[in-house]
Protein backbone atom coordinates (compact mmCIF):
# COMPACT_ATOMS: atom_id res chain seq x y z
CA UNK A 1 0.00 0.00 0.00
CA UNK A 2 1.36 3.56 -0.68
CA UNK A 3 2.16 5.73 1.57
CA UNK A 4 -0.27 8.64 1.73
CA UNK A 5 1.49 12.54 1.36
CA UNK A 6 0.32 15.23 3.95
CA UNK A 7 1.63 18.38 5.04
CA UNK A 8 0.39 20.89 7.56
CA UNK A 9 -2.04 23.38 6.31
CA UNK A 10 -3.14 20.63 4.07
CA UNK A 11 -7.03 20.32 2.89
CA UNK A 12 -7.89 17.15 3.34
CA UNK A 13 -11.28 14.79 2.34
CA UNK A 14 -12.16 12.29 5.08
CA UNK A 15 -13.67 9.40 3.92
CA UNK A 16 -17.31 9.59 6.55
CA UNK A 17 -18.39 13.26 6.56
CA UNK A 18 -18.60 15.33 9.78
CA UNK A 19 -22.07 15.78 11.75
CA UNK A 20 -22.12 19.41 9.75
CA UNK A 21 -22.00 17.96 6.52
CA UNK A 22 -18.58 18.84 5.65
CA UNK A 23 -15.83 16.09 4.89
CA UNK A 24 -13.17 18.71 4.16
CA UNK A 25 -10.87 19.06 7.22
CA UNK A 26 -7.27 21.23 7.55
CA UNK A 27 -4.59 19.60 8.99
CA UNK A 28 -3.55 22.13 12.23
CA UNK A 29 -1.14 19.92 13.85
CA UNK A 30 1.05 16.94 13.14
CA UNK A 31 3.34 15.14 15.11
CA UNK A 32 2.82 11.37 16.78
CA UNK A 33 -1.12 13.06 16.54
CA UNK A 34 -2.42 14.69 13.93
CA UNK A 35 -5.00 17.78 14.49
CA UNK A 36 -7.44 18.37 11.96
CA UNK A 37 -9.62 21.68 12.13
CA UNK A 38 -13.66 21.16 9.92
CA UNK A 39 -14.02 23.36 7.26
CA UNK A 40 -17.19 23.48 7.82
CA UNK A 41 -18.02 23.97 11.52
CA UNK A 42 -14.36 24.92 13.00
CA UNK A 43 -14.92 21.82 15.25
CA UNK A 44 -11.15 20.52 15.36
CA UNK A 45 -10.38 16.67 16.65
CA UNK A 46 -7.10 14.93 17.28
CA UNK A 47 -6.25 11.45 16.58
CA UNK A 48 -3.48 9.16 16.40
CA UNK A 49 -1.31 9.41 12.61
CA UNK A 50 -2.03 5.90 12.17
CA UNK A 51 -5.94 6.52 12.29
CA UNK A 52 -5.69 9.61 10.57
CA UNK A 53 -3.96 7.69 7.44
CA UNK A 54 -6.02 4.80 7.54
CA UNK A 55 -9.16 7.72 7.47
CA UNK A 56 -7.70 9.98 5.03
CA UNK A 57 -9.36 10.30 1.43
CA UNK A 58 -7.40 12.61 -0.02
CA UNK A 59 -5.65 16.04 -0.17
CA UNK A 60 -7.62 18.43 -2.33
CA UNK A 61 -5.79 21.18 -1.57
CA UNK A 62 -3.26 23.63 0.91
CA UNK A 63 -4.92 26.33 3.08
CA UNK A 64 -3.02 29.53 2.10
CA UNK A 65 -3.60 31.76 5.87
CA UNK A 66 -2.38 35.06 4.30
CA UNK A 67 -5.28 34.86 1.36
CA UNK A 68 -7.95 34.43 4.23
CA UNK A 69 -6.28 37.39 5.93
CA UNK A 70 -6.46 39.82 3.54
CA UNK A 71 -9.96 40.61 3.75
CA UNK A 72 -10.02 41.77 6.95
CA UNK A 73 -8.85 45.14 7.76
CA UNK A 74 -7.99 46.38 11.34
Amino acid sequence: MEEKKFELNDIVVMKKPHPCGSNEWRIIRMGADIRIKCMGCSHSVLMPRREFTRKMKKVIGHFNESASSEGINN
